[in-house]
């Protein structure tokens, strides 16, 4: 027996941002029917802009965006928290980190899932973060516990949260071992500017050189 279409059930309206165009029109093709994407933005910015113009029921939020002040995702949170009350964030990265994670479920996001999982999967999480409802792919809600529980991840979180997104991508990259050329070509940025956010990183963590930055990272898992 065939079940009738649900006639009176409103579509949840939804903003979509991230920086990458080509995934923006694979995740609206993925989307089921009743997920309806009312405005679109590649960066701080213009997601700002775009949220309060719409105020959509669900923004789904990349964690690395550029423009604004290199805060990423939880810049564009922090700028629409004051005025958009019934809005409710939705993180989608392919970063997995510990403490991307933990950024932006402390600025404000209502869930964390990563570009993995499949266009039903996203729609089910957004419907759930639209009701209310805190969604977390298996893995990173033991990171988000570990945070609000006085865990000792806390502490090293506040270590890192003296990083702008931009300094955390440089510093990953950095502790992978890629030269400074490198890190500017994958990350679209002059070298110059890639030794100006190392040298902020081994300021702001009091470490003195790439050697020591490495060992950090990797006591902490964020490689």
């Amino acid at each position: 027996m065939t079940k009738a279409p649900i006639e009176d059930a409103s579509p949840v309206r939804v903003v979509l941002v991230d920086d990458h165009a080509i995934f923006r029109s694979g995740l609206k093709a993925d989307l089921a029917s009743d997920i309806q994407i009312v405005g679109e933005a590649g960066t701080v910015e213009d997601a700002i802009s775009v949220i309060a113009s719409e105020r959509p029921d669900v923004v789904l939020l990349d964690v690395h965006l550029p423009g604004g002040r290199g805060g990423g995702g939880a810049e564009v949170l922090a700028g629409c928290a004051a005025q958009l009350e019934g809005t409710r964030f939705l993180a989608l990265s392919v970063s997995d980190a510990a403490q991307d994670v933990v950024t932006v479920i402390r600025a404000g996001a209502r869930g964390y899932v990563t570009k993995s999982i499949s266009g039903e999967e996203i729609s089910a999480a957004v419907r759930r973060v639209a009701s209310g409802d805190a969604v977390f792919s298996p893995r990173l809600a033991g990171f988000v516990l570990d945070a609000f529980s006085g865990a000792q991840v806390a502490s090293v979180d506040e270590e890192l949260d003296l990083l702008s997104d931009r300094e955390l991508q440089v510093m990953r990259l950095i502790a992978r071992g890629y030269s400074y050329r490198e890190v500017a070509k994958e990350l679209f940025i002059s070298i110059k500017t890639v030794e100006s956010h190392v040298s902020n990183v081994l300021r702001k963590l009091q470490l003195s050189n790439r050697h020591e930055l490495t060992r950090w990272a990797v006591d902490r898992r964020l490689l």
